[in-house]
């Protein structure tokens, strides 16, 4: 079970969303403004200091435009 966000398998995440939202030529405070977020929350997460749960990884991969499912497919091929 993964606890820390130092995990190897919490890191393969965070570098999923980033590329997820690069993939979608979004910057950090155009994702935000889709989730409903500050940007500083969108640049936390990416550099390891807040915890995605599932219910934000649905909306961050939504406001990039993939369906969660595929999102979750293309992390686990990533080795998440």
């Amino acid at each position: 079970m993964v606890t820390s966000i130092h995990h190897q398998r919490y890191i393969v995440l965070r570098q999923h969303l980033k590329s997820l939202r690069q993939a979608a030529e979004l910057s950090q405070t155009e994702l935000a403004d889709r989730i409903g977020e500050d940007q500083s929350y969108v640049s936390k997460i990416e550099r390891g200091e807040r915890y995605v749960d599932l219910l934000f990884y649905m909306d961050w991969c939504r406001a990039c435009g993939i369906e969660p499912d595929m999102g979750m497919k293309s992390l686990l091929e990533a080795g998440g």
